[in-house]
């Protein structure tokens, strides 16, 4: 084992591309010829390799995991009091070093997206330590930046709308572009796999893990936004991931605490979920997340997808042909944990057909279960070369074994430039849904309603945005003439709450009200009705579902903006402002609170400033 003590955080010198070539044992040479990808010798060439790996080297490639810390050898001392407690690890390094592992995920929580100019740096240091072992292979370092509410890598880098904003500006041509830019920037920051996008079609409005992570209820209108996404992040070599199979789009049980049953019959999971993931098959998506979800006509034993068989292997590659790397969801939520032990979840989870192990909750425990069902017969070697052999195929088709590194330079020429923030705000543009415009209130004129009270929800506000929603619409108003100020209300506001809002809305010309997941016994409707009874213009703007609407039938005026990031809080702005048309069209349908089996706006239900 090499000294991790004082190895570089990749703001030094690092391993040049010649060291890089001949630590992987000349493999990489035989992976391309003048830049084109040969099929064949690749494949020998990884096997050539894969064949020289210990046993235990195989186990490790088969994991990504969390590590703590902003540092690959320096982390701060409560990063590496959580990384002795959970991994038994001080550092990335010693972890690289001690499992071999094959992924690193990073979280904001984690602390290890802390700017771009760090990342990067964290990168070529687990690169550099990894590249240094015997046999050193590069790491496939990845996040879940979906864009919209999950965001793990935030302000600088470029931050575009939600799925479901996109699935309202109903653009391929958008969701390629959001795909191109933003793995640029990720693989500028050294993150080659991203865990998006979502694939699951959003047909239950109590849906309460998906939502508007999802691009709608249509399934035609998801498969073309999703093949043409994972188009966009092929061309910045980024693998995308579409999640979660076999569709996680109809549950009213969050799997990160429950265990999801999808009642669905195969019939209707042909026609709802699996359309968009046979479109991001032929659009050929590097790799496919499972869901901890029990899909009883698809696997009646009882097993979460992510553990079963019949979905996986039976379903997912043969009936679907797909051959990529498949990656389960974190390992560490209770919909995977239900049934089965930490220990037993990463072998069932090998011999239903998955390839790599996400974020298990004890590391060791997971990785020596592995092992020893190896040892013991329960796996075979040979299993474990099939998913070792994708992982390395994947590495090698993002170029990992030639280019492991990233530079400063790269990040400065890349990461959140005026052209990317530009793009983003076009495209929010084309999203924001005006749902009720009663009298033609909107847009605002700044002669006539000049002073604006923003008042509502404040959640707390996604990875890297400025926040909070209040504050964001207050500011982009006033700068665009209005006289605007902000008061946080709260997404339970109390009955003093209310009445300060009401009096507040007395010395102005008008209200702003942001809702979050409005219910029919919410206060947040409460407070609404009473902005509206004191006879002000009143907006409400829905900064995460735009099925509030339905519970706000008094309300004259109400936006959809499907996500409180700033990108879509600041379009929406526009929009009320007259500066932007508003354009989007709802991607799901909104039901009568009164009646659910009536459709209150369909899918397509948008108006426009024009008369």
């Amino acid at each position: 084992m090499p000294d991790i003590s004082t190895g570089s955080t990749g703001s030094t010198a690092h391993p040049s591309r010649r060291t890089v070539l001949a630590a992987t044992a000349g493999a990489t040479a035989a992976l391309t010829v003048g830049g084109t990808s040969h099929a064949v010798s690749d494949d020998k060439s990884l096997r050539s390799l894969a064949s020289r790996m210990t046993l235990e080297e195989k186990v490790g490639q088969l994991f990504v995991t969390r590590v703590y810390g902003h540092s690959a050898t320096a982390p701060d001392q409560a990063d590496i009091d959580a990384n002795l407690k959970e991994l038994g690890v001080r550092t990335a390094a010693e972890l690289v070093a001690r499992y071999r592992v094959g992924g690193i995920i990073y979280f904001s929580w984690a602390h290890n997206t802390r700017s771009p100019q760090q990342i990067a740096d964290l990168s070529n240091g687990i690169q550099k330590v990894s590249l240094e072992q015997p046999r050193g292979l590069p790491v496939l370092i990845s996040t879940d930046q979906e864009h919209g509410i999950v965001c793990r890598v935030g302000k600088p880098a470029t931050l575009f709308p939600g799925a479901m904003a996109v699935g309202a500006g109903r653009s391929r041509a958008d969701a390629r572009t959001l795909g191109l830019l933003a793995g640029r920037e990720l693989r500028a920051l050294g993150i080659r796999q991203n865990y998006s996008p979502v694939a699951d079609v959003n047909v239950n409005p109590a849906n309460p893990v998906i939502g508007v992570r999802s691009f709608g209820a249509e399934p035609g209108a998801v498969a073309g936004l999703v093949a043409a996404e994972v188009a966009g992040y092929q061309r910045s070599r980024i693998a995308a991931t579409a999640k979660h199979f076999p569709g996680h789009g109809d549950t009213a049980v969050d799997s990160h605490y429950g265990f999801p049953v999808i009642t669905h019959t195969r019939a209707q999971w042909e026609e709802l979920d699996a359309p968009p993931f046979r479109a991001a098959i032929r659009a050929g998506i590097d790799s496919i997340m499972t869901a901890h979800i029990m899909v009883p006509a698809l696997d009646d034993s009882g097993d979460p997808a992510t553990l079963s068989r019949p979905i996986l292997t039976g379903i997912l590659r043969e009936q679907l042909g797909y051959d990529g790397v498949v990656v389960t969801d974190s390992l560490g939520m209770q919909g995977v944990r239900e049934k089965y032990g930490d220990d037993r979840v990463p072998v069932l989870a090998l011999k239903a057909g998955v390839d790599q192990l996400l974020n298990p909750p004890d590391l060791d425990l997971a990785w020596n279960a592995v092992l020893k069902a190896v040892q013991d017969g329960e796996l075979t070697e040979a299993r474990l070369d099939v998913s070792v052999l994708r992982v390395l195929r994947l590495k090698a088709k993002l170029r990992l074994f030639e280019m492991p590194y990233v530079s400063q330079a790269g990040v400065t020429d890349t990461v959140g430039t005026a052209a990317h923030l530009a793009a983003a705000d076009r495209i929010a543009e084309r999203t924001t849904t005006l749902l009720v415009n009663q009298g033609r209130l909107l847009p605002l004129s700044r002669r006539t309603h000049a002073r604006v009270l923003v008042v509502g929800a404040d959640p707390a506000s996604p990875s890297g945005t400025t926040g909070p929603p209040t504050g964001v619409l207050a500011d982009a108003l006033t700068e665009l003439g209005f006289t605007a100020t902000a008061l946080s209300t709260g997404t339970a506001p109390s009955a003093a709450t209310i009445a300060g809002a009401v009096a507040a809305a007395r010395d102005v010309d008008a209200v702003v009200v942001g809702t979050y997941n409005v219910t029919a016994t919410s206060a947040q409707k409460t407070l609404v009705e009473q902005l509206v009874a004191t006879g002000k213009p009143v907006v409400a703007v829905a900064i995460r579902n735009p099925y509030d609407v339905a519970q706000l039938p008094s309300v004259p005026a109400c936006l959809a903006a499907y996500s409180w990031t700033d990108v879509e809080l600041r379009a929406a702005a526009r929009v009320i402002a007259g500066r932007a048309a508003p354009r989007g069209r709802l991607p799901v349908p909104v039901v009568r609170a009164d009646d659910p089996a009536r459709v209150l706006y369909p899918v397509g239900h948008g108006l426009s400033y024009q008369t």
